[in-house]
């Protein structure tokens, strides 16, 4: 069954004179209360100081030296953590989610949990069938916290393909598809059978261990894709480092050959893509292609890519061509470009395709809108935008004023697993958190005029 043409509205082709463009301007913020005003304020102020992002977790350790643990963490919840965590319990998360909710935005959960190669607790079977059971716990809640009877109202999580198999087994995996040429040996259709009939794959260039924790893998990820899809939870898998991109990749079409079909009820895996990398905009389309001629629906979460100083560190030191685009201009061109593309693929193939904007670009978001309008897109269509939670609130506030679909990236969790990677997330976005200075300058102006008692 191929993809058809599906109309997303009316026929007539709406004029660009009548377009309005939203405004960013922090009008939004009146429906925050003054405390959550202040502590983003603070929160993001401290998060643009290069040192304290540079040498978080040596500042955590010493603060509960110092405090001690209770108080160190008290300050932590008040601050930090309450500003980009949910909580740690269901009933919290639920709370901050019926908080977001009325604002008009949605969650998109995401579990704190990463592998930490150096640790031999975290490179076990046991430790990766853990981070399963935790996996499907967040089907159940992200299912739970999203009325979805309302139109288009999806419920989505992320999933970090690196906390149900080894980064070691992904590189051993990418390395060999970036060598091999025509080989089925590792197609993504001996990988769906796999997944499927549960049956030990063997593969030549892998040891017996190694094929056996694969086989173990693809089962975990099809365990979870399959809960998933039986709770109506739509999986975001998140991308990573460019050197084991590709085997992600290929779990991820594996994964889709199952669960994207048009009779499954539209793309329920769908994959990241980084427009800081050179060649995205061409993997994309060629993606796009492959599901079309498939017969797949298909899934994208557009993201402008956070590992750009850590993979030109490793280009460098391999001596290898530069993957990433020379600059935030040439990155933000690759990203129009690539928006530009899904969205002519949502506007010919209606709910077979699938986008989230996820971008904190006020001229990204801006651009998305118009071209929706333009296209005919409805707003509470197949497209939908993600920016994360505590940031870029003007942004968030003023497209789901407006009813477009705005999912925020929730972690949860408990204090001491939440603060090492909300601090590895503001490594990986220090130019996302030294850029919010637009997003400060509006929450001090709204508190200023509060002060002043000013009306709006």
């Amino acid at each position: 069954m191929l993809w058809t043409r599906l109309p997303l509205s009316c026929h007539s082709r709406p004029s660009t004179a009548d377009w309005q463009p939203l405004r960013f301007d922090g009008g939004a913020f009146h429906l925050k209360k003054t405390a959550e005003l202040a502590r983003a304020l603070l929160v993001l102020r401290l998060c643009a100081w290069p040192p304290l992002v540079t040498h978080g977790l040596a500042f955590q350790a010493w603060s509960q030296r110092l405090l001690g643990s209770r108080l160190s963490g008290a300050l932590l919840r008040a601050s930090i953590y309450g500003q980009f965590v949910a909580g740690e319990t269901a009933e919290e998360v639920k709370g901050c989610v019926q908080q977001l909710q009325a604002l008009g935005l949605l969650p998109l959960l995401a579990v704190p949990t990463e592998e930490e190669p150096d640790s031999t607790a975290k490179t076990s079977e046991a430790w990766y069938e853990g981070n399963l059971s935790t996996m499907l716990r967040c089907v159940d809640l992200s299912r739970a916290l999203v009325d979805t009877s309302g139109p288009a109202r999806n419920s989505l999580m992320q999933l970090k393909v690196t906390a149900l198999t080894s980064p070691r087994l992904c590189k051993e995996l990418s390395t060999w598809i970036q060598k091999s040429t025509g080989s089925s040996e590792l197609s993504p259709e001996r990988l769906a059978e796999a997944m499927d009939s549960g049956k030990n794959l063997q593969l030549s260039f892998l040891n017996a261990q190694q094929n056996q924790h694969l086989q173990a893998s693809l089962s975990r990820l099809h365990h979870v894709a399959q809960y998933a899809r039986a709770q109506h939870v739509r999986l975001l898998v998140d991308a990573e480092y460019t050197f084991i991109n590709p085997a992600l990749s290929l779990m991820v079409v594996a994964l889709a050959l199952r669960w994207n079909r048009p009779e499954e009820g539209g793309p329920w895996v769908w994959n990241t893509y980084q427009a800081y990398l050179k060649e995205t905009h061409e993997r994309l389309e060629r993606d796009a292609d492959a599901a079309h001629k498939a017969g797949l629906a298909f899934g994208v979460k557009l993201v402008r890519g956070a590992y750009l100083d850590k993979e030109r560190a490793v280009t460098q030191l391999q001596g290898k061509e530069d993957c990433t685009q020379p600059d935030y201009e040439a990155t933000s061109r690759s990203y129009s470009r690539c928006l530009e593309l899904m969205l002519h693929r949502v506007s010919q193939h209606g709910p077979l395709c699938h986008l989230m904007v996820a971008s904190h670009n006020e001229e990204s978001v801006l651009q998305a809108t118009k071209r929706m309008w333009e296209l005919g897109i409805p707003l509470n269509g197949p497209v939908c935008f993600g920016q994360l939670l505590g940031m870029c609130d003007h942004v968030s506030l003023a497209l789901g004023q407006a009813g477009y679909l705005v999912y925020k990236s929730i972690p949860y969790g408990c204090l001491e697993e939440v603060i090492p990677y909300l601090i590895r997330r503001a490594q990986e976005n220090r130019s996302v958190l030294q850029g919010a200075r637009r997003e400060q300058a509006l929450l001090s102006q709204e508190l200023w005029r509060r002060l002043l008692g000013r009306k709006v």
